[in-house]
């Protein structure tokens, strides 16, 4: 199954794949596999200009459709270094299936802690806390450039990725992440971003009491000036650290927290607490 030069591996191929997956990452998700519906749509016009054959093509389509998942944007590296492994294997037909699905399997879960502590966890705090001024004084592009930012930078990103990724190979990526360092870029971005997710709290998170606490006969003291002169904005600090014990327990049931909000703060507000 040796495939001649005509056929090789070309950049617009490659852009095929990255655009596909990057369209369905979080679009296409199936209970059972996750991502590897994408995954395997996302290889169809490299893997039908490799193999040429009926069962060729059914074996590589069948071998793409094993569970899959990884962070949208960082992941596309593994494409591309998918895409170099089947060309190899179609071009030698000396590389076993396991090899390229375990190299899959391998790279999915470092490459998601990448992307999340990276995209998740540091551009987009960023974004936000960029725009949201705009936001807060009513203008409704404070909603809009965050997402335009956002699509944009990952599109760059994600493209890139994919593409040094089957430049690469997948000895390059393995030896990235074997790597002491970069263990210290994801702490560090973590970091950055636990930072960002602070100062967007105690900014933007306003709860205060209008509660007055009555002494003897003096004159009645306000629970609010009480608890800022013992620590400024505690009252935002424990419903953020509220908020993210219960995500830590019981996860993201964010209908839930919603629901919540809501009805304690009409509960404060008719009783004067808040």
């Amino acid at each position: 199954m040796v495939i001649d030069n005509a056929s090789k591996i070309t950049k617009s191929d490659i852009t095929k794949v990255w655009l596909t997956y990057y369209m369905g990452a979080e679009l296409s998700n199936s209970y059972e596999r996750l991502q590897s519906l994408i995954f395997c749509a996302s290889m169809i016009p490299v893997l039908k200009k490799l193999y040429t054959t009926k069962d060729a093509l059914s074996e590589a389509l069948t071998r793409h459709l094993n569970f899959f998942n990884t962070e949208g944007v960082a992941g596309t590296i593994i494409h591309g270094i998918t895409i170099a492994m089947e060309e190899e294997k179609a071009k030698e037909d000396n590389l076993p299936e396991v090899a390229i699905t375990g190299i899959k399997t391998g790279l999915m879960g470092p490459i998601a802690g990448i992307g999340d502590a990276i995209i998740w966890g540091a551009v987009m705090p960023l974004l936000i806390a960029l725009f949201l001024p705009l936001a807060m004084n009513g203008n409704p592009m404070g909603g809009i450039l965050p997402l335009v930012a956002y699509t944009g930078i990952t599109l760059v990103v994600s493209y890139i990725l994919c593409h040094r990724g089957y430049s690469l190979g997948k000895e390059s990526i393995i030896g990235f992440l074997q790597d002491g360092r970069i263990k210290e870029l994801i702490n560090g971005a973590s970091v950055l971003g636990l930072f960002m997710m602070g100062a967007l709290s105690a900014s933007y998170v306003k709860i205060v009491t209008p509660f007055k606490l009555g002494i003897l006969e003096g004159q009645p003291l306000p629970l609010q000036e009480i608890l800022d002169s013992v620590v400024p904005g505690l009252l935002p600090i424990v419903a953020v650290f509220g908020i993210y014990i219960y995500l830590k327990k019981k996860g993201p049931r964010y209908n839930i927290i919603l629901t919540t909000i809501i009805a304690i703060s009409v509960i404060c507000s008719v009783t004067g607490l808040l």
